[in-house]
């Protein structure tokens, strides 16, 4: 599988978002170890890919 960019800028937005409040709230002790499953969402945004994205075809980002 080749690792080409597959999310756009809004989406690598708002997923650094979700996964800042998933882990801020796992941090507070408000949710429990699950919310550590914001790290996901930190790392896709970071590195710009989503792997279910490209099992399925999607892609937010500009095509290149």
């Amino acid at each position: 599988m080749k690792f080409t960019t597959n999310i756009g800028s809004t989406d690598a937005i708002l997923r650094i978002v979700i996964g800042i409040i998933l882990l801020g709230l796992w941090a507070m002790g408000t949710i429990g170890l699950w919310g550590l499953i914001g790290i996901i969402p930190l790392a896709t945004a970071f590195v710009k890919f989503c792997p279910a994205y490209a099992i399925i075809g999607v892609r937010t980002c500009k095509p290149s």
